[in-house]
């Protein structure tokens, strides 16, 4: 753990790197309207020669036109994703008992903490939203990380101020095994044996094919956490249903599991009123409603219902491959359960 004066000093030098990642990205987006400016003024001057067209609009248009990609990863990398939204939903359930109606659920998802490392003032924000809506119970829908557990060492202290009544339950997410990590990285053991190890650090409760009964009085309810369990090839698959909800049954139980495409592979129809998940991320873009994230996963983001069960897909908090976010703000969602 860090001391006071490690932590202070470390606030220090991330303000600084935040700078630089500030002046970094500037600096990539101004070469690119350069370059930008150029093929308008190519294209225009080819367009006045072949079509007779006039240079002056067709310089206009085109300048328009190819300053929009550019300007929206601007917004999405400076301003969109510190902008967290809370997204509050309840949901009524016959079955749910009667201690747990008005039962408060923080769920977030994606982290990867990689993408905090020189943001930790924009994660401290987070933290203090997520801290702010009383939660019974935080539930995290795995990705802690984006490369290597190292990664979760600059962003402990924030991490480790989440709170809830009834502590932090998390599940492990594809990058959480370390398998785009650099070779050599992870050297005492293996990436996902360390990553479990300073989750637990932080005191978070891993769910490892694994459930915990929360209780209320003479009442219970069964929070059930699988390993990723996807259907792609390209991601590890080690979840194992049958083992994480042996003696739950008879609960009222709440499924986290990071792919939402293991939703209706194995959870629908086996008494789950209520799944979690992650990973999606909506592709971190979002116009009018439309992501190009519903081309590859049918439930990406927000609430879905079927048979009488519920998927909730977070969008999560950080990013991976580019550090923007456009319409797809970074999401905390606060959930209530209530009793019919």
């Amino acid at each position: 753990m860090f001391s006071q004066m490690d932590y202070i000093c470390r606030k220090d030098i991330n303000r600084k790197h935040m700078s630089f990642e500030a002046v970094s990205i500037l600096g990539v987006i101004i070469i690119s309207w350069i370059l930008l400016l150029l093929l308008d003024v190519l294209v225009s001057g080819i367009s006045t020669l072949a079509f007779n067209a006039s240079f002056a609009k067709v310089f206009t248009w085109g300048l328009i036109s190819l300053a929009i990609p550019p300007a929206a990863i601007a917004y999405g990398a400076l301003i969109g994703r510190n902008i967290y939204t809370i997204n509050k939903i309840e949901l009524s359930f016959d079955n749910l008992p009667e201690s747990f109606d008005g039962y408060r659920i923080v769920h977030i998802s994606d982290i990867h903490a990689r993408s905090f490392e020189n943001r930790t003032e924009s994660l401290a924000k987070a933290v203090e939203k997520i801290n702010s809506l009383d939660a019974d119970l935080i539930a995290f829908t795995g990705d802690l990380i984006t490369m290597a557990p190292e990664e979760i060492d600059v962003i402990s202290g924030e991490l480790s101020s989440m709170k809830a009544k009834d502590g932090i339950l998390s599940v492990i997410g594809n990058h959480d095994y370390g398998i785009y990590a650099p070779k050599g990285s992870v050297k005492d053991m293996p990436a996902i044996e360390l990553l479990v190890d300073k989750e637990i650090s932080l005191g978070w409760n891993p769910l490892i094919n694994e459930s915990r009964i929360i209780r209320r009085g003479c009442d219970s309810i069964a929070v059930v956490g699988v390993e990723n369990t996807s259907p792609s090839v390209h991601f590890p698959s080690k979840g194992d249903l049958k083992k994480a909800e042996e003696g739950t049954d008879s609960l009222f139980r709440i499924l986290l599991t990071h792919d939402p495409l293991h939703w209706e592979a194995e959870a629908v129809g086996k008494g789950y009123p209520l799944t979690l998940s992650g990973h999606t991320h909506a592709m971190q873009l979002s116009l009018f409603g439309w992501s190009p994230s519903r081309y590859i996963f049918k439930q990406y983001r927000g609430l879905y219902k079927t048979e009488g069960q519920y998927l909730y897909v977070n969008v999560g908090l950080g990013e991976t491959i580019l550090p923007a976010r456009i319409g797809a703000s970074p999401e905390i969602t606060l959930i209530t359960l209530k009793r019919s």
